[in-house]
């Protein structure tokens, strides 16, 4: 295991931005032809499986029982799958891909006030300057919904995403306060968690599925599988090779890119406030990993 990122991690890190930064149009494309819960619903259950798979083709074993594993398992699974992905397919119905792309850019600026209060990360002074720099970007991405509410659905469908990115949040915090498992393991497990809330929620509400067409059919089976499957493998690698604080290069391009896949592929309009939005929330994050992010770029 290296610190020093090599090309093939660089090349990684770029091909999860693109993946994650692409997961709101794909939905988007879904929802074309899906309700909001059976896009939820698959999305956990593609990918259960095919991590499933994963896990027993590696050889990967289930962890032994114990009561505060499962637990974590449990809460980590409703926190990280079911709840976000319900509310993101919700919320999408009614706002654009990119703004459900660039409430997620909020969540590595959510994790820092809660690490410092339920984790063992104390929130320093220059941290605490990049987490209020990066919420107000927050608040100028959805200040006009909050002006609006109770006048429609976009405002709640506003409220639905920024709620997705504080349960993906939340979920972090636990799963570094999770009993030792390996973190495949960890994801298999959390999205089968994922299936087993939504699957019953999908057949009493919208009923079993049918094929809707090449367009959002394949884009619900892609959902399950690169988002998931594919991101994962390649998350664990690249952490491996280059470290966690590599990996948050990450957080600096799903935004980015799922406003180009929005403008680009879905033909959405992009008002000025998600730029000002975008500039604020990466501006806090680069404030508060500062030294992380120097130390990973020039070696000291």
């Amino acid at each position: 295991m290296t610190d020093n990122p090599t090309s093939r991690d660089w090349a990684g890190v770029v091909t999860l931005g693109l993946i994650w930064g692409g997961t709101f149009m794909v939905v988007a494309i879904a929802l074309e032809g899906y309700g909001p819960v059976t896009v939820a619903t698959a999305r956990t259950t593609l990918g259960a499986l095919a991590l499933w798979v994963l896990m027993r083709a590696t050889g990967k074993r289930m962890p032994e029982f114990s009561a505060a594993l499962w637990w974590s398992i449990t809460i980590i699974g409703i926190l990280s799958t079911a709840l976000p992905f319900l509310l993101l397919s919700w919320g999408q119905q009614y706002v654009p891909s990119a703004f459900a792309g660039l409430s997620m850019a909020a969540i590595p600026l959510m994790v820092l006030p809660l690490a410092h209060f339920f984790s063992d990360e104390p929130l320093n002074a220059r941290k605490f300057i990049g987490v209020t720099l990066g919420f107000s970007g927050a608040l100028v991405l959805i200040g006009p919904g909050l002006a609006q509410l109770g006048q429609g659905a976009e405002p709640l469908a506003q409220l639905a995403c920024i709620g997705a990115a504080f349960c993906y949040s939340v979920a972090s915090i636990l799963t570094r306060r999770c009993p030792p498992i390996d973190p495949v393991v960890l994801a298999t497990l959390t999205l089968v968690v994922g299936s087993v809330i939504l699957l019953p929620i999908m057949l009493a509400t919208e009923g079993w599925p049918a094929w809707e067409g090449t367009r959002p059919g394949l884009a619900i089976v892609a959902l399950g599988l690169l988002p998931t499957a594919l991101a994962t493998l390649l998350r664990v690698a690249i952490i491996r090779s280059a470290g966690s604080v590599f990996m948050t290069l990450v957080n600096y391009q799903v935004p980015a890119w799922s406003m180009v896949f929005g403008a680009w592929i879905l033909s959405e309009a992009l008002p000025l406030r998600f730029f000002a939005a975008l500039a604020l929330i990466l501006t806090g994050l680069a404030i508060s990993q500062w030294f992380s992010l120097r130390k990973m770029l020039v070696g000291r």
